[in-house]
């Protein structure tokens, strides 16, 4: 086969599955080891790009998918009625970051780290789909394990939880005077 047959099967398998499939299984449908089809994805990604074309190969954890470039989204929303964009508000937002920087994470742990409850906040990003169960504590009443869903990583861009920005550790030590400067005012109070 050659290289246009190839990129042709894989275009024609990522359409049809409509959502991400792994690495894997597109070598195996292709015959080609993992590292030759991850350079033929590579390849078609870059050539959707450079082409100006309306879709677009993502890579999610190791798997990949076929969509729409989000740029056309206006667009496509005229035709079809698309799910309604969600507002992630401060408190989503927060309670988002624990359960990426922090996963496997229960809601008591982001309590914790919060100081408030947190059940509509887990709620509410279960029903975007952006957080999801992924397991149960060995603990009493095993408590739910909280983790990022792959549309966690489609929304925010990224390829890998190891795509999450990372703080350096002069900004962390900011943040441990401001808490420790906080304690004491409510000390003193």
């Amino acid at each position: 086969m050659d290289d246009i047959t190839v990129e042709a099967i894989i275009e024609g398998i990522l359409f049809s599955i409509g959502d991400s499939l792994e690495l894997e299984k597109i070598a195996t449908a292709i015959e080609h080891d993992k590292e030759t089809t991850r350079k033929i994805i590579y390849n078609m990604m870059d050539k959707y790009e450079d082409n100006n074309r309306g879709c677009k190969i993502i890579e999610l954890d190791g798997s990949f998918q076929l969509c729409t470039k989000p740029e056309l989204y206006e667009y496509i929303s005229k035709i079809i009625h698309l799910p309604k964009r969600y507002n992630l508000t401060d408190v989503l937002l927060e309670t988002l970051s624990i359960i990426a920087y922090k996963q496997p994470v229960t809601k008591l742990d982001i309590e914790n780290i919060r100081g408030v409850k947190c059940d509509h906040a887990v709620n509410k990003l279960i029903e975007y789909n952006l957080v999801m169960e992924i397991g149960r504590l060995d603990a009493p009443g095993r408590p739910i394990l909280f983790g990022t869903s792959e549309e966690f990583l489609r929304h925010f861009g990224l390829t890998s939880l190891e795509g999450l920005p990372q703080m350096s550790n002069e900004k962390i030590e900011d943040f441990k005077l401001e808490v420790e400067n906080e304690v004491q005012l409510k000390l003193n109070i």
